[in-house]
């Protein structure tokens, strides 16, 4: 009789997990449709839109009694002179940026910060990579998945005690970290006392092999161990890189010495293109991070002195390019050589006759190991050079001439 009880308990738990998994996968979909949605006219930073996006935020912070962090409120505002090319006559513009910020106190001495950016780039004015006529850039993946990750993650971990929680979803990421940047430089929480920040940037397009990057592993000791030991009871395919520095809201925090991670899905042919729509998102994957989150958290308790470390900058070449080949690396790739995930029409990849697939050995004399040397290599050519490109496509190797343009 007691075999039985305790497997109708057993058959109860998973029966309420599941349900549970299905509540918040559901509301997962309910945020990214409503964020990405053509209403909010791809929450260009200062924009109608984006206040809309906040207001849904504040909305979702007010339900679930977070502490209002703000300069006033949940909103940490301020104003910031942009100018969307550095080259051309326009003037620039005065915006508002609007950091959402809320707190959950349970009297602990360290605080985890979670991030995610809300803004995105309208109607592609600034940073797109679409040359069709004039459309909404919805942002169902950049960063709508990153934001419902940080707001359903609020429920697993304000009841544990384990730390207090700020979360904080930033404004001006996309016009280059406007809103992490102020934040660090003002901040509403003393941040010696935080343990680590964790970024969800891009997080809605899991593959079929459960891949995903974590990016910043070597900004604490303790990362590594800690990942692997959360692993364990997922398998998931994981590719780490150690910088602390990239082109996401962790970086800022990076700068103040606190160990950051940042989760990322993968770089994909719909990014800054008005396809980054919420039919491409894999909301089972998103719960699936979000619950791998959660545990790494609850197991990081038990390190005592989670301490910070420097990282070799990888991505002080990314901002210095004087060409481009036109190509979307895939970052999920660890073999040897930069892997191609999509080719720009008529950029000079396209017009060289590089191929999705491809994988990129060698850029004149220098050997491709990785998307840093890459990075490297880019920065020794100038408009006009020529030079040649080993690639391995489906195991042969030749080469390619190509010309910058």
């Amino acid at each position: 009789m007691k075999k039985i009880t305790v497997l109708l308990i057993l058959i109860s738990f998973n029966t309420l997990s599941q349900n549970q998994k299905e509540i918040t996968i559901n509301q997962m979909r309910d945020d990214v449709k409503y964020l990405s949605s053509d209403k909010l006219k791809g929450r260009q930073t200062g924009s109608k839109s984006e206040k809309k996006a906040a207001k849904y935020i504040i909305n979702n912070y007010q339900k679930k009694l977070l502490i209002k962090k703000g300069e006033k409120g949940y909103i940490q505002k301020f104003n910031k002179k942009f100018k969307p090319n550095p080259h051309s006559s326009i003037e620039s513009k005065e915006i508002t940026v609007s950091n959402v910020i809320g707190y959950c106190d349970n009297n602990q001495p360290k605080t985890v910060i979670i991030g995610a950016h809300y803004d995105h780039i309208g109607f592609g004015e600034y940073g797109s990579r679409y040359t069709g006529e004039k459309a909404i850039h919805n942002g169902a993946d950049d960063n709508a998945s990153g934001v419902s990750i940080m707001l359903n993650l609020i429920d697993k971990l304000c009841p544990n005690n384990l730390y207090n929680y700020l979360f904080i979803a930033f404004s001006g990421e996309e016009m280059g970290l406007i809103g992490s940047s102020y934040f660090v430089e003002n901040p509403t929480i003393n941040l010696s006392m935080v343990e680590f920040m964790i970024n969800f940037d891009m997080v809605g397009r899991l593959n079929e092999e459960n891949g995903f990057a974590i990016n910043g592993v070597g900004t604490s000791s303790k990362w590594n161990k800690l990942i692997d030991e959360t692993n364990e009871n997922y398998n998931y395919k994981i590719i780490k890189s150690e910088s602390g520095i990239g082109p996401s809201d962790h970086s800022s925090f990076y700068t103040k010495d606190i160990p950051v991670l940042h989760f990322f899905t993968g770089q994909h042919e719909d990014y800054h293109t008005p396809d980054d729509d919420i039919d491409k998102i894999n909301f089972n994957g998103m719960y699936l991070i979000m619950d791998f989150v959660n545990e790494l958290i609850k197991k990081s308790k038990k390190i005592k002195n989670f301490d910070f470390q420097e990282t070799v900058n990888n991505s002080n070449t990314m901002t210095s390019f004087n060409v481009t080949l036109g190509i979307m690396p895939n970052y999920l790739y660890d073999g040897e050589g930069l892997k191609i995930d999509g080719v720009i029409k008529n950029k000079t990849a396209y017009v060289s006759g590089l191929l999705k697939g491809d994988i990129i050995q060698k850029m004149g004399e220098m050997n491709i190991n990785d998307i840093y040397k890459y990075m490297e290599a880019l920065n020794q050519f100038s408009l006009g050079d020529t030079t040649n490109v080993t690639i391995n496509r489906d195991g042969e190797i030749f080469n390619l001439p190509i010309i910058f343009k």
